[in-house]
């Protein structure tokens, strides 16, 4: 039994004519015929019975009817969602992204998204770079915004931009009289850093490691916003990315340049492999390419 078997039972059963069945199935009445001949022997007996003068369906066609009508209704019915989707004209896609990016540019590229595919369903997730990296990895969302992972050859990195860290000072900070600040200089106070586990934070660490430098922090904390409200409130002062400076300079506090050594890592996008996206994902995740130039003017990393 397969779909144009029940299409020509369906519509032999529903006129009760070959003829006109034949039409509207653009078939030949023996193409039609054999057809339904080849369905009766797939099931083991008759479906219709045919005299001379009349068509009528057995009871084992009465009860074979409403079935394939339905079965028909339901391949028809993801054909057209399948098409909607294919077109974009509908469907669904998540994306978890690091506060600092999911705050200052992600509502940007959705308004860029949405406008070009508004029937597309989008899920956003604001979650620490780390568990970023975790929720796709687990496949909890399609794509993820966070730094370059470390180790993971299950996820493929698609590189944006490079984001330069910074130093966030306090207003009334000796230290903002300096355009650049060193490291050198930056020890001699008191560091609010993230908690560790963090990638931030890691990086940090192994970076000053290399140059024979140690962290000591003051104080931390689990998120780089109340790391920028301590600042502001000058319990000490901070490196943060550079994706926090809008966020930074809204919340009142200083944004410096920091050299000997400076700090960088690549932010990007997150997935599984291009082939096991749906076409929303890959559609969103074109979307964020595009915008990748101007997410690096609205930081001024140029």
């Amino acid at each position: 039994m397969n779909i144009k078997q029940l299409k020509a039972f369906t519509e032999v059963a529903t006129n009760l004519s070959f003829v006109e069945a034949a039409t509207k199935l653009h078939l030949s009445q023996p193409a039609l015929s054999l057809s339904i001949r080849n369905l009766e022997e797939s099931l083991g007996g008759k479906l219709l019975s045919r005299t001379t003068r009349s068509l009528v369906l057995t009871q084992e066609g009465k009860a074979l009817l409403p079935v394939a009508k339905n079965i028909l209704n339901q391949i028809d019915a993801a054909e057209r969602e399948m098409k909607k989707r294919f077109s974009l004209e509908l469907g669904h896609t998540s994306i978890a992204a690091m506060p600092s990016f999911a705050a200052s540019v992600l509502p940007k590229i959705i308004k860029r998204f949405h406008s070009k595919y508004p029937h597309i369903k989008l899920s956003v997730e604001d979650v620490l770079s780390d568990t970023v990296i975790d929720m796709v990895s687990d496949d909890l969302v399609e794509l993820g915004i966070s730094f370059e992972p470390k180790h993971n050859s299950d996820l493929v990195f698609h590189p944006l931009y490079k984001d330069q860290f910074i130093v966030v000072l306090p207003p009334s900070h000796p230290l903002t009289q300096s355009h650049t600040i060193s490291w050198d200089e930056l020890l001699k106070f008191e560091l609010i850093t993230l908690q560790s586990p963090s990638s931030v934070r890691e990086l940090i660490e192994e970076t000053l490691s290399q140059h024979n430098m140690t962290l000591n922090p003051a104080f931390d904390a689990h998120q780089l916003a109340t790391v920028i409200r301590m600042v502001r409130d000058s319990l000490g002062v901070a490196i943060v990315p550079a994706l926090c400076k809008a966020q930074a300079l809204e919340a009142g506090v200083v944004c410096r340049d920091i050299n000997s050594p400076s700090i960088a890592r690549r932010v990007g996008v997150i997935s599984k492999p291009i082939t096991s996206l749906s076409i929303a994902a890959k559609s969103m995740l074109e979307t964020i390419k595009l915008y990748s130039s101007e997410l690096t003017r609205q930081i001024e990393l140029k």
